[in-house]
């Protein structure tokens, strides 16, 4: 190969700079490299023969350990477990900062009626109206509740009335299963703490958190159903009945609304 294609090879595989000003002849045979002289040890002092003082140890800093976060539904069941009087079960739930709701509803809605009546409404949350009222039930489907309820002779003197969520989802939507299990201690905890004689579970979500199972509140409605409460010592009986909500859209089941009314009427009048 001459030098003219050599240097043409070298051009194709991208050497087209020079690493040194002069060029090197690198087929002639190296110079003989010359030994590298040795480095001199340095002299070694003689070891002393007392014995060296050893470095004091150094205890390590006791590691602390993180704190126990406990989960958004024990921290809520043991609040609620402390509260002792209805007051103090309210202050829990404002300070409970374990459920998302409470950071976009306006206002807490707990209850309102009279808690000494033995006969206790649950809803299942509230909507708008309610959320800026912070009171349960003031909506149009609460006002049609009141209406029904008034027709067999009962206003808010002669109940308590609550709802399973107390604060409102966003946009009105259903609340989740992980929000019901966190409010849900203490929905528990309200009615141990007033221990009503019967319950009204409007709507199927009340319903089914309250008695447990995947029935439709039409399969459920028209008949008594029992409620096991922590903190009480038997069961309390459970009417499950159709939420006014569902009557404004569907007015064709006032008939069975209207049933569930007498029968609880009935109920209350011991017949």
């Amino acid at each position: 190969m001459d030098a003219l294609a050599a240097l043409r090879l070298q051009i194709e595989w991208g050497a087209d700079e020079a690493l040194d000003e002069t060029p090197r002849a690198r087929l002639v045979a190296r110079a003989q490299v010359q030994p590298v002289a040795a480095e001199v040890a340095p002299e070694v002092q003689p070891r002393s023969l007392a014995p060296a003082a050893r470095p004091a140890l150094v205890q390590p800093a006791p590691v602390q350990p993180a704190p126990v976060q406990r989960a958004p539904v024990q921290r809520a069941q043991d609040l609620a477990a402390a509260a002792r009087d209805v007051d103090a079960l309210r202050a829990a739930l404002a300070s409970f900062d374990g459920c998302a709701l409470s950071a976009t509803a306006t206002n807490l809605v707990f209850a309102d009626g009279n808690p000494a009546s033995g006969l206790m409404l649950i809803g299942e949350g509230p909507g708008a109206e309610e959320d800026r009222a912070g009171k349960p039930f003031v909506g149009p489907s609460g006002q049609l509740l009141a209406r029904m309820l008034a027709s067999i002779g009962l206003d808010r003197s002669n109940y308590l009335i609550t709802n399973l969520i107390p604060w409102r989802p966003p946009g009105n939507r259903n609340p989740t299963d992980s929000e019901v299990q966190l409010c849900l201690p203490f929905l528990l905890r309200h009615i141990a703490l007033v221990r009503p004689k019967r319950l009204v579970l409007i709507g199927a979500l009340s319903s089914r958190a309250l008695l447990g199972g995947t029935a439709g509140i039409t399969k459920l409605r028209g008949k008594w159903a029992s409620a096991v409460i922590p903190g009480l010592p038997g069961p309390i009986p459970a009417l499950p009945v159709l939420h006014p909500a569902y009557l404004l859209r569907s007015p064709g089941a006032k008939r069975e609304a209207w049933a569930d009314l007498l029968l609880l009427r009935r109920t209350l009048d011991g017949k």
